[in-house]
């Protein structure tokens, strides 16, 4: 097991407009366990290939389409051809792309929501587990040493049993086309062709549901969801609300909504427990607060040796250090790669297949929810 050799990687979609295209970039780097080797990058071969020259690489490695890279890569070397397969395309191309790298033997991550059904989620996660590869869904927040840190607090029972949780992931950035109809028909995420059958819950809704999980432990049961298209000519959320419960009852809201005027990346999650609770927000990632019924309230920061081990090992840098969106989806790439070697334990450091599964079963009851005139809605075991 060879933990030190960077593995192959190449992106489809991530052209150089696109910011999570920089993201991936970055964490790759920064991870130290990858080497970006080309990619598919857009649907323009010279663009792709200028792209490729920027940034340093083969310009024969940048392909006019993921089958050609396929192809093309299938004839080079062991250690020198892609071996994990990035996929940062719009939402309608998630499933085929991740189908066709699983079937050619490649590891896969995925940009979020993972697919357009919960059918087809399952079904990727059936290829993946049949052929032994691994798959990462880039929930980024998770990467956070401030999250983690929060998890491992309500593992190890810090704040008592848990009462309620509360997720919220505010934006703005929708808010000036809902009253511009020319600007609305511009934004692919909200055309169901591309974006799916959700806009604002499958773009960040589903961040917040990954976040409750992640950090509590529990399985999101239950919904009861209110979700606003805002405009009658427009067919997707942009704004919702919904209430939560746990297998084990616990009560939760989580609201997402990408017409929050001003607001710009309002992630926060929170959670209560019976002796305390734990809040955390994306805008202050270096802070966890620790509220206590016994005592002055404790705020948490990355890098210090008290802190739990799943969070210490988050924190690249020494205390006091800002750490940001790259740093965080660095130590997915990170934790994907120990998986990748066989690492015990890396699986915890990495949003799996299986959390894809779990955000199509909880986008596909929130929308079938709120077009029942809200009622609870199950979400799938």
């Amino acid at each position: 097991m060879n933990v030190s050799r960077r593995i192959p990687l190449g992106l489809v979609g991530g052209g150089p407009r696109s910011l999570i295209g920089g993201v991936h970039r970055a964490a790759a780097a920064l991870s130290e366990r990858f080497e970006l080797k080309g990619g598919a990058f857009g649907t323009d071969v010279s663009r792709n290939r200028a792209h490729a020259r920027a940034l340093g690489l083969d310009p024969e490695r940048a392909y006019a389409g993921l089958d050609e890279m396929l192809a093309a890569e299938s004839r080079l070397a062991e250690g020198e051809r892609i071996e994990v397969l990035a996929v940062l395309t719009p939402n309608h191309l998630h499933y085929p792309m991740v189908l066709r790298a699983l079937e050619s033997g490649l590891h896969v991550i995925c940009e979020k929501p993972f697919t357009m059904t919960a059918s087809e989620a399952l079904e990727l996660e059936r290829r993946a587990r049949d052929g032994g590869r691994k798959v990462c869904i880039a929930h980024t927040y998770t990467g956070y040493p401030m999250v983690r840190q929060m998890r491992a607090m309500i593992a190890a029972g810090e704040i008592g049993a848990l009462q309620k949780i509360d997720a919220q992931y505010y934006q703005g950035w929708i808010n000036a086309a809902m009253h511009d109809a020319a600007m609305r028909q511009s934004i692919w995420r909200l055309d169901p062709a591309r974006s799916g059958p959700s806009c604002c819950y499958g773009d960040i809704g589903v961040h917040a549901f990954n976040l409750a999980e992640y950090t509590t432990g529990l399985r999101i049961a239950r919904v009861l969801a209110d979700l606003d298209t805002f405009r009658p000519d427009n067919a997707l959320d942009v704004d919702g609300t919904t209430l939560l419960r746990t297998a084990c009852g616990v009560h939760g809201v989580l609201r997402a909504s990408q017409i929050a005027t001003g607001e710009e990346n309002g992630v926060q999650i929170a959670v209560y427990g019976s002796r305390g609770a734990l809040k955390w927000s994306h805008e202050t990632p270096a802070i966890l607060t620790h509220l206590r019924e016994d005592a002055p309230r404790q705020v948490f920061t990355p890098g210090q040796r008290f802190n739990a081990e799943l969070a210490r090992t988050a924190s690249q840098l020494p205390p006091g250090h800002p750490q940001g969106l790259a740093e965080a989806m660095a130590n997915l790439y990170r934790g994907f790669a120990d998986a990748i070697h066989g690492v015990p334990g890396a699986e915890e450091r990495f949003p799996g297949i299986e959390a894809g599964v779990r955000g199509m079963r909880f986008i596909e009851a929130t929308l079938a929810s709120s077009r029942a005139g809200q009622t609870w809605m199950e979400i799938s075991a």
